[in-house]
Formats: C-alpha cells, sequence, structure tokens
C-alpha cells in the first residue's frame, strides 16, 4: 500500500500555523491601577492557540485529500518496433503534391503526414532514419513520440544528399531496428526516386530484413513514371509487406490510415490504481475538535 495527497499544494497552507502563536488578533485595552493584578502567560502554555492550531492543521490536510493506493502497473509495452524510412533526396522538393496547398513541396507535405501517423502509434517503439545519396539514423527506436515529431521537423530536403540509396535506407533500417526487443518489426519506407545510390544492394538489404523476419511497407511518393515501381512492389512482397503509390498529399494520407489499419498499435501501458481516500478521518476529527472548543469557550464565559 502506498500513501500519498491528491492535491498536495494545499499543505503549503500549514506554513501559515505560527501566525496562531505569534500574530495576536486585535485586543480592548483595559487600564489596572497594579500590574501586579495582570497574570503574564506565555502563547506556547495557553491551549487555545494550540487547539486552533490542531483543528486548522487537520483542515489543511483534509483539504489535500490524504488516501492510500494499491497500484499495478503493466509497463511492458505491447506494440511493435517501427522505423519510417523517409527520401530526402532532390526531388522531393518538387512542389504541387497537394492540391490544397500546390507551393508546398513532396517532402513537407510527406513530413506533416508522418508526424500525423506517429501521434496515433499508441505503443510504438519508433525510429526514423533519413535517406539521400547515404541513410542514417535521425532517432533512435522511442516511445517519445513527441521528441519523434520535433525531430521529423529538424530534417530537410538534401540533408542526406541528392540522390536516392534505397539498400542503404532499408539495412540502416534494420540496424535502428537491431536494437529493439519488440517481437514485431515493420519498416514504412517513403520515396519517390530509383535506387542510384549507396553501398547496399536492395536485394541484400532485403534478404537481411527477410532472416530477421522484418515486414517492409514501401510508399511511392508522386508520379509512377518517376519512382521504380516494380523495385518497390518486390520489396515488399519480399519482405510480407504491401507496396502502395500515392500521388497526392490526399492518397498519401489514406495509405497511412491503411497502414495503421493493418499494423495497429495497442493502448499504451495500462495503470490499474485501487484508490481509498482517508479526507474524511482529519475533517471529522477537526469539526470534533471544533465543537469540544465552542462547548469549553462557553464554559469559560459563564
Amino acid at each position: 500500500m502506498n500513501f500519498a495527497f491528491a492535491s498536495p499544494y494545499f499543505l503549503l497552507l500549514l506554513l501559515l500555523l505560527p501566525c496562531f502563536l505569534w500574530c495576536r488578533e486585535y485586543l480592548k485595552r483595559f487600564y489596572f491601577p497594579k500590574l501586579d493584578w495582570v497574570g503574564r502567560e506565555s502563547p506556547l502554555f495557553v491551549l487555545d492557540p494550540w487547539l486552533k492550531m490542531l483543528i486548522y492543521g487537520l483542515m489543511v490536510v483534509a483539504l489535500a485529500s490524504p488516501y492510500i493506493y494499491d497500484s499495478s502497473s503493466n509497463n511492458h509495452k505491447r506494440g511493435r518496433d517501427l522505423v519510417l524510412a523517409i527520401d530526402a533526396s532532390g526531388s522531393m522538393a518538387e512542389s504541387g503534391f497537394d492540391s490544397k496547398d500546390r507551393f508546398k513541396n513532396k517532402y513537407d507535405i510527406t513530413i506533416e503526414l508522418s508526424k500525423e501517423f506517429v501521434k496515433h502509434r499508441g505503443d510504438d517503439n519508433i525510429g526514423l532514419v533519413v535517406f539521400g545519396t547515404f541513410a542514417y539514423s535521425a532517432s533512435p527506436l522511442t516511445y517519445d513520440l513527441s521528441a519523434l515529431s520535433y525531430l521529423l521537423d529538424m530534417t530537410t530536403v538534401g540533408i542526406a544528399g541528392e540522390s536516392t540509396a534505397i539498400g542503404d535506407a532499408i539495412v540502416q533500417s534494420i540496424v535502428t531496428l537491431s536494437y529493439g526487443e519488440a517481437e514485431q518489426r515493420v519498416i514504412v519506407l517513403l520515396t519517390d526516386g530509383y535506387h542510384n545510390a549507396g553501398k547496399s544492394s536492395p536485394k541484400n538489404a532485403v534478404k537481411m530484413a527477410k532472416e530477421r523476419g522484418i515486414k517492409i511497407y514501401t510508399i511511392g511518393i508522386g508520379k509512377k513514371s518517376n519512382y521504380d515501381v516494380a523495385l518497390l512492389e518486390t520489396i515488399a512482397k519480399e519482405s510480407g509487406g504491401i507496396s502502395y503509390s500515392a500521388s497526392s498529399a490526399e492518397e498519401l494520407q489514406k495509405v497511412y490510415r491503411e497502414i495503421e489499419s493493418l499494423e495497429p498499435s495497442p493502448i499504451r501501458s495500462e495503470n490499474f490504481l485501487d484508490r481509498y481516500m482517508l479526507f474524511y478521518y482529519p475533517l471529522s476529527i477537526a469539526f470534533g475538535l471544533l465543537l469540544f472548543w465552542v462547548i469549553w469557550q462557553r464554559r469559560e464565559e459563564r
């Protein structure tokens, strides 16, 4: 069992307790011909302020809502390890991909929709690989989806060179996935060009993915004549994934939604909390003492 306060900031009111001893209320002046007739009492030895302090303290504790709880957490992440491999080659700077905003280029739209996709991956451990002439991991596998979205915004067209190294992108994605522990591992590869750079061939890269049980979804961006449709279909088929084509921002959005349905992400870790509120205990004692103080004051006045 654990103990906590639902509203702990109310406990700061306890700092006012010394006022019951030192912040004296206004009293009427009385004049005595002899000072010997007036007794001297220290506030530390008078019951009245201590009783008030006790009542006030109990009310503050009740206001802070104390409770005990038995918490059992399921912190095991039940999702999959997933890597977004995004083409940042020079051709991704082409505009006109979005019918609603012709000035936005393909890369900007891809980043926007990728961020929206990431937002719904509640329990997935997601990494980011950016590729052009070479491929690099822009983010390791992480559950911090807000940080991943920030890193997506930090990438730009041409950051990895002007060419398209699809083989290297897959290999780097596999390396990124190697640090995860999930049974299900997925790569979502987005490109708008032909493989024309890099050290690794797509064929060998796909073979590595198959050996490790990694599924690859490929998405061709833009007109089919501008990218290698046959290669993307082969990559997806060989790895057990699906190949898509997206000639517009609207189609890319639909593709992401379909991948979400095919690779659903479980709800993030569950917490089970058995809470038992305790505020009525100090509150009941405070009211009991308050009643005692009122009766006692009346008797003193008689």
